[in-house]
């Protein structure tokens, strides 16, 4: 590691949250602090996915993005690593209408900024439509969920309504932003009420920056934030238009209801699909 960052580097310890690796909080050489996480190495491509990440975060950076820089990413016979600059900063406890605010104009920033082929917006029509999934970007994300009928009959009635709403879709055109594909408060960094940084970019790629509008907006179901849930329906339906804002929601909602599935947490089930109904029953409203 001290190889690729130029540097010596010394753990100082771990950092709270995390669900899938945690991250590690080190100290540089100089007295600079970075953020450390580290993966098994489960792909034979995995090394070249961080090293897209890199040069995404290189892209964005330059044009403002608010996301750390990555002083290095490099593998070992069992790991692949990547290390970024530390921001002193909390995740968001939660959102509120400024934060919505200032999120939203953070996705205008994505506008036009595709620079690597990782298209997130053809993997959501195929996921959300039950199309053939052997070219997907994550094809056992694909294949449990096309499996999530067989859980309930609640979640079965859900996946044949999104299935529905998004028939009459159609394969999208060239994906031209940015896409951070995880833009939710976890991965928000605030400081004294303002973003400072968007950070977890590990899956960033190519689409439309509604996709991470409709994730935003998964989190708005609350008060006080009707009314800046409605105001992202409004972007969301501007950029993308109706079809393809059903295909959007559809494929959140799968990737919603798949997470607690896979992971056993069963309580959790009943409340996405409450939310889920909300959700399309609001955006057939805008119809």
């Amino acid at each position: 590691m001290a190889g690729v960052v130029g540097a010596e580097v010394t753990l100082v310890g771990r950092l709270p949250g995390g669900f899938d690796v945690g991250a590690m909080r080190v100290e540089l050489a100089g007295g600079a602090n970075g953020v450390l996480k580290a993966w098994p190495r489960v792909r034979p491509n995995q090394l070249d996915e961080s090293l897209r990440t890199q040069r995404i975060v290189e892209h964005m950076r330059r044009r403002g993005y608010p996301t750390p820089a990555w002083l290095g990413v490099g593998a070992t016979a069992t790991h692949v690593w990547h290390l970024i600059d530390f921001v002193d900063a909390a995740p968001a406890p939660e959102l509120t209408p400024s934060l919505v605010e200032q999120l939203t104009e953070i996705n205008e920033l994505q506008a036009g900024q595709a620079s690597e082929p990782y298209d997130h917006w053809s993997y959501a029509w195929r996921l959300a439509t039950g199309q053939d999934f052997g070219r997907d970007l994550a094809p056992s994300l694909s294949r449990a969920v096309a499996g999530l009928s067989e859980y309930s009959s609640a979640v079965s009635a859900l996946v044949e309504r999104l299935r529905l709403m998004c028939a009459d879709g159609s394969p999208p055109a060239e994906p031209p932003d940015m896409v951070h594909a995880d833009f939710k408060p976890d991965n928000v960094l605030v400081r004294d009420g303002a973003v400072v940084a968007v950070v977890d970019i590990g899956n960033a790629g190519s689409g439309t920056r509604a996709t991470d509008l409709t994730t935003l907006q998964w989190h708005t179901f609350q008060d006080p934030l009707d009314d800046a849930r409605r105001r992202l329906s409004t972007r969301i339906l501007d950029l993308v238009g109706w079809e393809a804002a059903a295909v959007l929601a559809a494929t959140q909602i799968l990737v919603q209801l798949e997470w607690p599935i896979r992971h056993g947490r069963h309580e959790v089930v009943p409340g996405v699909v409450k939310r889920a109904h909300r959700a399309l029953d609001e955006l057939n409203a805008l119809r």
